[in-house]
């Protein structure tokens, strides 16, 4: 019997991007990198830099996901509170991090001149008892997990950096391939009933259609994903003979 694929969400706190002011760059590197792990992205929350609502939803979806990460409030400010409540949602004590206390004071002392490492600094290594760090090579100061939780910079390049030292300890599945079949000057509508005949032959796959507006053209990109490769490929096939059938001509890949 194959195994199923373990499942992630990803919460991206912040109020800053729930107003606007920041355009989230992490949820496509995220999803992008997990399907390659055979760690499907099965749902994902923008959540304010509210305590309660930040227990609350970690509490509901670690439960539910075989992975959960979070992305932002770890810096030295006052809103920077994913910490402190990943520690309320355990139910241990919030405290300095050994290892990492070492880690942030040393970098402090050794700048020239010598940086402060005050009180809004030292938030950075105070975390959840029991946790394990995820390094950080661009600045320092590490992310987290506890348990089936990861907590990762807003930032990023600092978040992928500490996703890339985090993706060989995370035990993922098979991983997620995709055919993509460009039709130019084809529309949904005209499509709908054959690409859900499609999905209907291969209910293990995810199919869909994706309309595209552009100078060169406008049309439909027609995607199967899954984790069965053969699959995936006799769906792109699939695809593009409906695509043919209707009088259009199908481009492999991205089109011009």
């Amino acid at each position: 019997m194959t195994r199923k694929n373990p499942t992630a969400c990803l919460l991206i706190i912040g109020n800053e991007v729930l107003s606007g002011r920041t355009r989230d760059a992490n949820l496509q590197f995220l999803a992008t990198r997990l399907g390659e792990l055979g760690i499907p992205l099965r749902e994902v929350r923008v959540i304010p830099d509210v305590a309660e609502t930040i227990i609350g939803t970690v509490n509901e979806v670690r439960a539910k996901f075989d992975h959960v990460f979070t992305t932002g409030g770890i810096g030295p400010t006052h809103d920077d509170i994913t910490s402190e409540c990943i520690a309320r949602a355990f139910g241990v004590p919030w405290e300095p991090q050994p290892v990492a206390w070492e880690r942030l004071a040393g970098h402090y002392a050794k700048l020239n001149p010598p940086g402060d490492f005050n009180a809004a600094r030292q938030r950075m290594a105070t975390m959840p008892r029991g946790c394990v760090l995820i390094d950080n090579g661009i600045s320092i100061a590490p992310g987290f997990s506890m348990e089936n939780v990861h907590v990762m910079a807003g930032v990023p390049r600092i978040m992928q950096a500490m996703f890339e030292i985090l993706a060989p300890t995370l035990e993922g599945g098979v991983p997620v391939t995709s055919h993509t079949v460009y039709g130019i000057g084809l529309q949904e509508g005209a499509i709908a009933a054959g690409l859900e005949a499609i999905q209907h032959r291969f209910p293990n796959l995810d199919v869909g259609s994706y309309p595209f507006y552009r100078a060169g053209g406008n049309g439909v990109a027609l995607v199967a994903k899954g984790v069965d490769p053969a699959e995936v490929t006799e769906a792109g096939a699939a695809i593009t003979a409906l695509i043919e059938a209707m009088g259009h001509t199908p481009i492999q890949g991205e089109p011009d």
